[in-house]
């Protein structure tokens, strides 16, 4: 299934990029946008233009669609037990969450690398 993965591609882009995950790790777009992000995205801590890895708990402005051998429900648990671990959303959140993080790679091409800015997802090529 496609789901989204840290990637060091396109990276340098944007003067302001960065990338603190392991390459290929599990992300997701960042659930919790500090008030000064929330602002402007480009300055701050980047939360609002960042993708968090669900193993590191790091982020990284770019993202790739990858074709992975997971299950809907194996991605879900991921999804579900790294946002617990987070405690930056409340269990009620968690479901349409997962929700959303499955749906988002499916809007684009496999090897596509995304960047986004407060929850707007777009490609970077």
């Amino acid at each position: 299934m496609k789901l989204l993965t840290a990637t060091s591609r396109t990276q340098g882009d944007r003067d302001n990029d960065f990338t603190f995950c392991v390459e290929g790790e599990l992300v997701m777009v960042t659930p919790f946008v500090c008030e000064t992000d929330r602002r402007d995205p480009d300055g701050g801590c980047g939360c609002g233009r960042s993708f968090v890895g669900l193993n590191s708990g790091k982020a990284t402005t770019t993202a790739l669609v990858s074709d992975l051998d997971f299950t809907p429900e194996d991605a879900a648990e991921a999804i579900r037990s790294a946002l617990q671990r987070s405690k930056l959303v409340s269990d009620d959140e968690i479901p349409s969450i997962i929700e959303d993080v499955l749906e988002l790679a499916d809007e684009f091409p496999v090897g596509t690398v995304l960047e986004q800015r407060l929850g707007d997802v777009n490609s970077r090529i």
